[in-house]
């Protein structure tokens, strides 16, 4: 039980390293939205980025995803 737990809480901390990725989250969500048509790779970079802020959050914040 206690590692459900430590999920959930680890989870409850999400919304938190979201928003502290609101710009790059926002890059990558501009760019997958501009193609209707949307191909594997066309948004890599920008998927990257917000990845390596998320990465950066979580470590600062002491939580893992």
């Amino acid at each position: 039980m206690d590692a459900v737990n430590s999920a959930r809480a680890r989870l409850r901390k999400y919304p938190v390293l979201v928003a502290q990725c609101r710009k790059t989250g926002t890059a990558y969500a501009r760019c997958v939205i501009k193609s209707s048509n949307i191909k594997k790779d066309d948004c890599k970079s920008e998927f990257e980025n917000f990845k390596n802020c998320l990465v950066n959050a979580a470590m600062k914040n002491k939580t893992r995803l």
